[in-house]
């Protein structure tokens, strides 16, 4: 996870020094190994591999674009929804207690910013998303938020 990570983040750096969009793929792929039940690192490279040699092939780009903008988007649907059931079955796998009031409190804002696609825009040129601003809420409220709450301590 720390070398995925990091090598998203390299990216982003990277394509934004050259003007280019941030870039990120690992949602996309837990999407796509959730439905097709492949887990193998080689495929997952394999696949990359051929993806960035058929986006040189201008016919293959051709191909692609005549598919009907429904059926991208139903894929694109299909795909995302798979991402957030993966979201919650990781909750769901390591038995997050929500009966607690901290995981709610750090749960809830997270999921309002992060659907409700929250934008804060600083100056002209930098826009964070409700992902983005999501992810850094999730941390700033785990971090800040006490572990045992007030009235569970013992005196």
């Amino acid at each position: 996870m720390k070398r995925t990570l990091t090598g998203d983040g390299t990216a982003s750096v990277v394509a934004g020094l050259i003007g280019g969009p941030a870039v990120t793929s690992y949602g996309e792929n837990i999407g796509v190994m959730q439905l097709s039940r492949v887990y193998s690192v080689w495929v997952i490279g394999g696949a990359a591999f051929f993806a960035v040699i058929f986006g040189f092939v201008g016919k293959l780009s051709a191909l692609i674009s005549t598919i009907p903008g429904a059926v991208t988007g139903g894929v694109g649907f299909m795909l995302y929804g798979v991402i957030a059931a993966a979201g919650l079955q990781v909750i769901v796998d390591n038995k997050v207690d929500y009966s607690r009031k901290r995981n709610l409190m750090i749960a809830a804002p997270i999921l309002v910013v992060g659907i409700g696609n929250f934008h804060l825009q600083l100056g002209s040129q930098m826009d964070f998303s409700g992902v983005a601003i999501a992810t850094v809420l999730g941390i700033i409220l785990n971090i800040c938020l006490p572990r045992v709450a007030a009235s569970e301590k013992e005196d």
